[in-house]
């Protein structure tokens, strides 16, 4: 799930305040005002019979880091999750979250994570990607583009994809989503074969849009999440793969003219922690973490999905125009195709691309 990155909060202006009711300096000086929603957040989570009545003898602080930004949709539901942690546990276990890319970008999470400077991380799948290379079968293009699809996968194939995990010693913990994956661009462009003369911003660490472009053959930049937006502004890139709720929250939406009004995939994640530091919890705090945490994912992806529609809506109202495939889908989708052929065998085995297919299906 993607933040307001430390390098960028200089040019962080608040422009969901009208929109989704919330800016930095609100969430720092009006406290009053953000209350109402921590309580009726924190309400939203609580779960009857769940309270934990044992007498504090060692109490429990577990480091989470995201580059959701203070104030952001993610956060306000993370933190509410974390004060009725904390409440039923009788403040034996809590949480101490580090967001807006304080923490670095996601390969500074894991890193930190296997180090033991880090207890877990709200990550997208390509911080996933670093523990399990195969998770990227969850954000290949054009083939889980839609909300039912990729829920239908996680429910189904969930007990696998946490072995999977285990097996390199974390914990995947739940899930989470950061909106429709679009692309924004400076310049106009239609088919792939227009991106040949753009400069495409790619994750460093980002496996599938890597391939996507050298597939198309375009010059992609590949740079951190922090350092996206000064890129913008120089023109050092001028097309970036993001969600309409991401652009906004990150102020790259001011740099851009076009965007497709269709998704390539859902961008997913979700958190992951040291599986040491999870079973090294008591049974009791295990057992409310994992109740109380099952509800904050829901209300976490009910919220993400709501915003990123809120967010497209302001993006449109803005003047930016939307490019739509017409007779050039069939490149994309050859180009989509393609993506997926050359990643199959190389970094997750056909026999999972079969099995998602497989759950996909209603």
């Amino acid at each position: 799930m993607i933040d307001a990155p430390q390098a960028c909060r200089k040019h962080y202006r608040d422009p969901l305040k009208t929109h989704f009711g919330y800016t930095r300096r609100a969430m720092i000086h009006r406290r009053i005002g953000f209350a109402p929603i921590v309580f009726l957040l924190v309400a939203a989570l609580a779960l009857p019979g769940t309270t934990t009545t044992t007498k504090a003898e060692e109490s429990y602080t577990l480091r989470i880091a995201s580059l959701a930004p203070a104030g952001s949709s993610w956060m306000k539901v993370l933190n509410a999750w974390n004060k009725t942690l904390q409440d039923k546990t009788n403040g034996r276990l809590k949480m101490h979250f580090y967001p807006g890319g304080s923490q670095g970008d996601e390969r500074d999470f894991v890193r930190k994570m296997r180090v033991g400077q880090l207890d877990g991380g709200v990550v997208t799948m390509t911080g996933m990607s670093m523990v399990v290379r195969a998770m990227i079968v969850l954000v290949l293009p054009g083939f889980l583009d839609t909300y039912e699809e990729l829920d239908r996968v996680r429910a189904k194939m969930a007990p696998q994809f946490e072995a999977m995990f285990e097996k390199e010693g974390f914990k995947l913990l739940g899930w989470g989503d950061a909106g429709r994956n679009r692309l924004f661009s400076a310049k106009p462009f239609r088919s792939p074969s227009d991106l040949k003369s753009l400069r495409p911003w790619v994750w460093k660490d980002e496996l599938v849009f890597v391939e996507l472009y050298d597939v198309i053959g375009a010059n992609a930049i590949r740079l951190g999440v922090p350092e996206v937006y000064p890129a913008l502004q120089t023109r050092m890139i001028d097309m970036v793969s993001s969600s309409a709720l991401t652009a906004v929250a990150l102020q790259w939406y001011t740099r851009v003219k076009y965007m497709t009004g269709w998704n390539s995939a859902i961008i997913a994640g979700g958190m992951i922690m040291r599986k040491d530091k999870f079973d090294e919890l008591p049974p009791d705090l295990r057992e409310v973490y994992e109740t109380t945490g099952e509800r904050a994912y829901d209300l976490l992806n009910n919220t993400i999905r709501k915003d990123d529609e809120k967010a497209y809506q302001i993006v449109l109202k803005r003047g930016i125009q939307v490019v739509e495939a017409g007779d050039a889908k069939p490149e994309w989708d050859a180009a989509y195709k393609k993506v997926r052929d050359n990643l199959t065998g190389r970094v997750f085995p056909k026999s999972l691309l079969t099995a998602v297919t497989e759950a996909a299906a209603p």
